[in-house]
């Protein structure tokens, strides 16, 4: 990528980094009044205890548990996963009777927001035209990836980006509207502007070409600025009704005003992702514990409050958005992250790739409760 365009605005971004501070995810459903923190002993549970556990498909439950337990590397995890793969497939009474006899669950303080993410499938160009204008750009080589604390001590231990210039010191990384005024020289692709936004907050999904050639487009860096999501931004200003800010109808506003005012309303998310290209094998996206997403099974977490392979009982209601599902109660595996995914209680979850499963995603946004479901050869 040449990014002389953004020299003069580098030593501007050093400093304004210094101060920056991840910007808090929109405002989930009202608050619930919550009780006094549970004591050791209150916490446990029995898996029949759970909210909706005996309505969850526990085959399906149990299929995707199999498919997805070596990415735990916690050893008593580890043994329940050798035990669920030497069972085989297993129906959903055996499959029930499994979880409740390897399982308890372990009551999580506090509530959060439940979201939910999808690979989508867009058409894509070769070379640019007035429709197909924004470059889908590959991970730059002056991209560093460091420990955002070296920018924002609050932030230590998290992953970020920086600018090598090739001597002095590491800058931090441009944000969107810089990297989007820097020539692409090396575009691997061509996609309409809403839809590389989109793309780029959902992190991985599929081009179809003007040939009819499928391809991957893989998430491979971001710039380490915060995500700023613009849903609450077009509702104050009454681009968007209230009740009305789901991902379809915020897509929808973007192409039907596609030019300088949607331009800067996306302007206003400063993070931004860089991708590569992959022959398309037909399966599900990986997520960030490299292992492919069961629809509907996956979540996306913080890693600060949960390991790669964890185990959860996610347990949703009260939704914000019209048109959504009432509830989302499911056993769930932690499997990938996200910028906006920061807390203990707050999960993303993967709904599968095309068209009807984004426009279930963007109506997500529940009042959150979670459990860890613990094994029980590891409980004292």
């Amino acid at each position: 990528m040449n990014l002389r365009l953004v020299a003069a605005a580098l030593a501007a971004l050093s400093l304004a980094a210094c101060a920056t501070t991840p910007t808090a995810p929109p405002p989930g459903p009202s608050p619930v009044p919550l009780p006094p923190p549970l004591q050791p002993a209150e916490r446990i549970l029995p898996l029949s205890a759970l909210p909706g556990w005996v309505a969850d498909d526990h085959a399906s439950a149990f299929a995707a548990f199999r498919a997805t337990c070596g990415a735990a590397k916690d050893a008593a995890l580890a043994r329940v996963c050798a035990r669920a793969r030497a069972a085989g497939p297993l129906a959903a009474p055996a499959a029930r009777a499994f979880f409740e006899t390897e399982f308890v669950a372990e009551t999580m303080d506090g509530q959060g927001v439940l979201t939910a993410y999808y690979a989508p499938v867009y058409e894509a160009r070769r070379a640019p035209d007035g429709e197909f204008s924004a470059p889908l750009r590959p991970k730059p080589a002056n991209l560093k990836v460091v420990d955002a604390g070296l920018f924002d001590p609050a932030q230590a231990g998290r992953a970020s980006a920086a600018f090598d210039p090739g001597s002095g010191p590491l800058l931090p990384y441009p944000d969107r509207s810089n990297i989007e005024a820097a020539a692409p020289d090396d575009a691997l692709a061509w996609l309409r502007p809403e839809d590389l936004f989109f793309l780029q907050i959902q992190g991985s999904g599929a081009l179809v070409f003007e040939d009819g050639r499928r391809m991957k487009a893989l998430y491979a860096a971001n710039n380490g600025r915060p995500f700023v999501g613009i849903a609450n931004v077009m509702r104050d200003r009454g681009l968007l009704a209230a009740g009305d800010t789901s991902g379809e109808a915020i897509h929808g506003w973007l192409a039907a005003n596609r030019g300088p005012e949607a331009q800067a309303l996306m302007q206003l998310n400063p993070r931004y992702a860089f991708f590569r290209l992959a022959p398309d094998d037909g399966r599900p996206p990986v997520g960030a514990a490299n292992i492919p997403l069961p629809a509907g099974r996956a979540v996306a977490i913080d890693r600060a409050h949960h390991p790669m392979g964890e185990v959860l009982w996610v347990d949703a209601e009260a939704p914000l958005l019209k048109g959504a599902f009432p509830a989302y109660r499911r056993l769930a595996v932690a499997l990938d992250t996200g910028g906006a995914i920061q807390g203990p209680v707050r999960a993303d979850l993967y709904l599968g790739e095309g068209a009807a499963a984004g426009k279930e995603a963007g109506r997500v946004r529940h009042t959150l409760r979670l459990y860890r479901l613990q094994p029980r050869d590891a409980l004292p």
